[in-house]
């Protein structure tokens, strides 16, 4: 009898100790220091090194405001068919918020979702894509912060006037990106007040890229590479074909300098994406709705070069780009 009671005993606290196991190991909901844990849904359209930058800037925001966040991060791979249920996964897993960085991710989290709150960046213009109905006033569950400065085509546009007088503007995109369709008729009204003829090719993949940029080959003096997801994705294969063709590559952001681009006038994408994760923090805790900001641009451009892609690209050196000009590697 002593030793059954024993053994009941002994069955008993083993139980209570799994049952107190399971309940310490439980952190659905909680952080180890008894405060909320966040789930963030997170998807961008393709991986390269912009998006990822502003990735990295909006999760660099939230721990910096001091929640404890669950990401699921999961990229579209480029493929339009994957956007939007990659955000019905996050309605369905009930996420407390979705970053969508970049147009197509923002648009299919809109489509997926009225009641989840939505923050995007690396959207060119948040209005002409629908997203919001105006920069002041953003929709009930969505608001960010878009990546065109308004006056970077501007700038960028008569550098090219100034410093490459006369030249004819050779551009690919995909003309399935609204972002990019945007940004192609702003640098064509851009360039008609500067004298400039802007000449075209679309693609609908990044294998598609390198044939399109050989093809403009004896038509542009100068390259002009928007931030079109696709393109930035075959930066590379663009690259080739203006060192090899001694084409100046002008390009729309920092990061693909370093893939060897010759200038832009760029943000940090880090930046709109730590932006858009302050907005989130805020959004999370309780202390704002989507409708309470409005939709931001970047805060300032500067003008990067790339002295590398320059030597490579056969370009005669202007003194005056030492004062101007940041440069990077």
């Amino acid at each position: 009898m002593r030793k059954l009671l024993m053994l009941f005993t002994i069955t008993a606290i083993i139980m209570l100790a799994a049952c107190g196991s399971d309940d310490a190991g439980d952190t659905d909901g909680a952080s180890s220091d008894g405060g909320d844990t966040y789930k963030i849904g997170a998807t961008q359209i393709v991986e390269h090194p912009s998006l990822d930058a502003a990735y990295e800037g909006f999760k660099d925001a939230l721990t910096d405001a001091g929640l404890e966040v669950e990401y699921d991060f999961q990229s579209a791979q480029n493929d339009q068919n994957n956007v939007k249920p990659i955000s019905d996964g996050f309605v369905a897993d009930d996420v407390d918020l979705i970053f969508a960085n970049s147009t197509p991710s923002a648009l299919g989290a809109l489509q997926a979702t009225s009641d989840i709150p939505i923050v995007f960046t690396s959207v060119t213009d948040a209005v002409d894509a629908g997203l919001v109905p105006s920069m002041e006033e953003p929709g009930e569950n969505i608001t960010g912060v878009v990546d065109l400065h308004p006056e970077q085509i501007e700038a960028t546009v008569d550098f090219i006037s100034t410093y490459f007088e006369g030249a004819t503007v050779g551009m690919v995109y995909n003309a399935g990106e609204q972002n990019s369709v945007t940004q192609v008729e702003t640098v064509k009204t851009a360039a008609e007040e500067k004298g400039l003829e802007v000449v075209e090719r679309t693609v609908a993949n990044s294998a598609e890229v390198q044939q399109a940029a050989t093809t403009l080959v004896g038509e542009a003096d100068v390259f002009y590479i928007i931030t079109d997801n696709t393109v930035v994705s075959a930066l590379d294969s663009v690259v080739g074909v203006t060192n090899d063709q001694d084409i100046p590559l002008i390009v729309g952001e920092p990061d693909s300098l370093a893939k060897g681009g010759f200038a832009t006038f760029g943000i940090d994408y880090h930046t709109i994406g730590y932006r858009t994760g302050e907005m989130a923090a805020e959004i999370l805790t309780g202390e704002k709705a989507p409708s309470d900001f409005p939709v931001e641009y970047p805060p300032e451009i500067q003008l990067f070069i790339n002295k590398q892609g320059a030597e490579e690209q056969g370009i005669e050196w202007n003194p005056e780009w030492d004062d101007m000009a940041q440069f990077v590697e």
